[in-house]
């Protein structure tokens, strides 16, 4: 009876090794990703700082979007909205306008909301030097009390990629 207990404990205490050995490899590439894109220079490709990570795959390099476009500048009528005291189950939303600065056509390539509770709409089409466009955070209250600050990154061609809108609203029953 002992000698089973001493082997299904082993057999336990080996799995949780190997599963948390495969999640800080999984976290490593994630890292590495961070690392190795560039939106300026459009390139993904450059030698890891790291020799000991696992390779980049393309499922992690695919949560830091980069574009191949050239670079421009951008200016946004507020990076933060307040939605006050909403009622619990209220679904809202807040239309962020984002300016062309630079010479280059603006490419929003993808919004990537923190939560699940928020989806996202944008101008899907280049916004030219001088013109506008629209980044739309709809926002389900249903899964939340009182206070809650929610956000969304904004992949773009500009130097500091991702460009990062919050939210926040104060969930009353």
């Amino acid at each position: 009876m002992k000698k089973t207990l001493s082997i299904i404990a082993l057999s336990i205490i080996g799995l949780g090794l190997v599963s948390c050995k495969k999640e800080n490899q999984q976290a490593a590439a994630g890292a590495e990703a961070a690392n190795i894109t560039d939106s300026t220079a459009g390139a993904t490709n450059l030698a890891p700082t790291n020799p000991t990570a696992a390779p980049v795959s393309a499922e992690t390099a695919a949560a830091a979007p980069v574009s191949n476009q050239p670079s421009t500048s951008v200016a946004l009528s507020e990076s933060n909205f307040d939605f006050g005291k909403i009622k619990k189950g209220e679904k809202v939303q807040h239309i962020y306008e984002i300016t062309n600065t630079g010479k280059n056509p603006l490419v929003i390539s993808e919004v990537k909301p923190g939560c699940g509770c928020t989806a996202p709409d944008f101008t899907k089409d280049p916004i030219l030097p001088g013109k506008k466009g629209n980044i739309t955070l709809h926002f389900d209250s249903s899964s939340f009390d009182g206070n809650v600050q929610k956000y969304a990154d904004v992949f773009a061609n500009v130097d500091k990629a991702p460009i990062k809108l919050t939210f926040t609203a104060n969930i009353q029953p």
